[in-house]
């Protein structure tokens, strides 16, 4: 995507980016870059203190904490990911328990949530509340 197309596309959303925190960046890669992948988001910056994740613009970053002391998870706090697709929030939990996640809802419809809605929610390595949810708005519930 060029950057023109990015910074237009850019305009319409709420949010620019997000960030969390990590003790240990390596260990952060290897969770979230496959676990990313499954969404079809990519590793599109990597630097010596972070790395930002996104679908051609970096979005979600994970990085070790500005003040250098170390993160902690927010309670409270989560972090929603787009699926495009029932099956890509499947992929996106298994493989995060695979890298050493814990379940903290496991994929289905929540109709408190709205009809459409399908999703998951899993607890990284390090504490952060993350989640993939796909809202079909096709269902039909009859």
């Amino acid at each position: 995507m060029s950057t023109s197309a990015n910074v237009e596309r850019n305009k319409s959303r709420t949010i620019c980016h997000a960030s969390i925190g990590t003790n240990d960046l390596v260990k952060a890669k290897a969770f979230y870059q496959p676990v990313l992948a499954t969404l079809d988001i990519d590793l599109v910056s990597e630097y010596e203190h972070a790395l930002a994740f996104g679908k051609g613009y970096p979005e979600f970053w994970v990085q070790i904490p500005f003040d250098k002391q170390p993160m902690s998870s927010g309670n409270g706090v989560h972090f929603g990911f787009v699926a495009k697709s029932h099956q890509q929030v499947e992929n996106f939990y298994q493989q995060a328990l695979a890298l050493g996640a814990k379940c903290n809802g496991k994929p289905g419809p929540r109709p408190d949530y709205g009809e459409p809605y399908y999703g998951c929610f899993v607890i990284d390595p390090e504490g952060n509340k993350i989640e993939a949810s796909f809202w079909d708005f096709n269902y039909s519930s009859s």
